[in-house]
């Protein structure tokens, strides 16, 4: 009998990992690989807590599964561990899901609904931005600035307008110039102006972009003003946080870092960090008032508050919280980048090394003079993260397809002085390898 082939396509990195700890995974082979990803910037509080897995378990004898809108004790749980600890208190309504992809749909279409139910059928327009990722559905696919994952598609996907994506490094006006920020604030108001207000329903934006651009954070005071602008204009502010959320930028959200109070935010990842497939979108009592005000629905998806997969939530959450484990976040933070900045900081393909908290981004480029690209067709990404687990390392690999070959560093919250040795050392390593192979 031939073997089951997985993944469905096949890939160059692929292999099998038969148990994970701390913040290692263990292959079939027997290595012990660093996962200095966190998997896909997910695992916040490592592997293998018995702690978890006995909350999964306990869900699971009592509540294997119930209607998403029925209540249940590990609902309830994680509903008062949300409100009371994370979500800032303008966030009073939450509508679960199984992941980012279905939680930013969600967010979507409760912001569209929204607008009609104020009498505003016409404000159904979601600006998006030209370098971001908001899933792998469809919709999601295609209103996302993200042109490799959806080739083939094109003909299908719906497409949504955008505004730029604040980039420093690749400002138009020249790398890190100081009207950057009124640069990308210009192209906002335009962008509005071409539209018309009163057809657009919200902006979804990523407040520190994910994996896609590398942890790209914007001039400072931009997004303060950005919001000021859609604010005068009608518009919602849906913030994605599902990379960035519940700590990993070193608070319990991006948009705290720009005092930002977002109408609809979407997070997941580190919301389960890795232990149950769960994502949320959070919304405030205004939106889901004139919605259930006008008759519609906001339609929940089968899987959606799994009862074990609130459990894992609720045990995941209470872990961060009570060993303080996002404390440590930006202390780290500040290890691995002094640390990278002295060894690689300097190196002839690294464009920039830039993060918040523990999501950072190495752009490796093939000339610094002009930030030109290597050829698509050579995967510096994918050889770099060989390399790397040659080395006993995952890294993982970001870009967009467009701008491409970016590293991205996620690893979880536990993490000590040894394994960031050994990150930066693997990071130093696949670089050098490039160099040398391309010089």
């Amino acid at each position: 009998m031939d073997l089951i082939k997985w993944p469905f396509l096949k890939q160059s990195w692929g292999m099998e990992v038969v148990r994970s700890e701390g913040p290692y995974l263990y292959t079939k082979e027997g290595q012990k690989i660093l996962d200095a990803a966190g998997g896909a910037i997910v695992s916040n509080i490592g592997y293998g807590r018995e702690e978890v897995a006995e909350a999964i378990k306990q869900a699971t004898k009592n509540n294997s599964y119930v209607l998403p809108p029925f209540l249940t004790p590990e609902r309830e749980t994680l509903l008062d561990e949300l409100r009371e600890h994370w979500l800032p208190p303008h966030l009073t309504r939450i509508h679960l899901s199984s992941g980012g992809s279905e939680a930013n749909e969600s967010a979507v279409k409760l912001a569209i609904q929204y607008q009609a139910s104020r009498g505003k059928p016409e404000k159904n327009i979601i600006l998006t931005r030209t370098l971001s990722y908001h899933g792998t559905t469809l919709n999601m696919s295609g209103i996302s600035g993200h042109a490799a994952r959806k080739r083939g598609l094109e003909s299908y996907v719906p497409k949504a307008p955008m505004i730029e994506t604040p980039y420093p490094l690749r400002c138009p006006l020249g790398s890190f110039h100081p009207d950057a920020k009124d640069y990308y604030l210009d192209n906002l108001k335009e962008v509005i102006k071409k539209i018309g207000s009163e057809n657009i329903a919200g902006l979804l934006m990523e407040p520190v972009n994910g994996s896609s651009g590398g942890a790209i954070s914007p001039p400072e005071g931009y997004w303060e003003e950005a919001h000021k602008i859609l604010i005068d204009n009608d518009i919602l502010l849906i913030a994605d946080e599902v990379m960035t959320g519940f700590g990993r930028v070193g608070d319990d959200f991006a948009s705290n870092l720009y005092n930002l109070k977002p109408d609809i935010l979407v997070a997941g990842k580190g919301m389960g960090g890795g232990y149950a497939a769960i994502g949320g979108t959070y919304s405030t009592d205004e939106i889901a008032d004139s919605i259930m005000e006008a008759g519609y629905e906001v339609m929940f998806h089968t899987f959606a508050a799994l009862p074990q997969s609130c459990a894992a939530s609720s045990a995941v959450l209470k872990i961060l919280r009570e060993e303080k484990l996002c404390d440590r976040v930006n202390p780290l933070s500040e290890k691995i980048m002094d640390r990278l900045n002295s060894e690689v900081g300097q190196h002839p393909n690294v464009a920039e090394i830039r993060g918040k908290g523990l999501l950072i981004g190495i752009e490796v480029v093939k000339e610094k003079e002009g930030l030109i690209c290597f050829d698509e067709n050579e995967k510096i990404t994918s050889q770099i993260m060989m390399k790397g687990l040659e080395d006993g390392v995952f890294l993982y690999p970001g870009g967009t397809g467009e701008f491409r070959d970016i590293i991205c560093l996620g690893p979880a919250f536990t993490i000590g002085d040894e394994e960031i040795d050994l990150m930066v050392s693997a990071v130093k390593n696949s670089l050098n390898f490039i160099a040398n192979k391309y010089s």
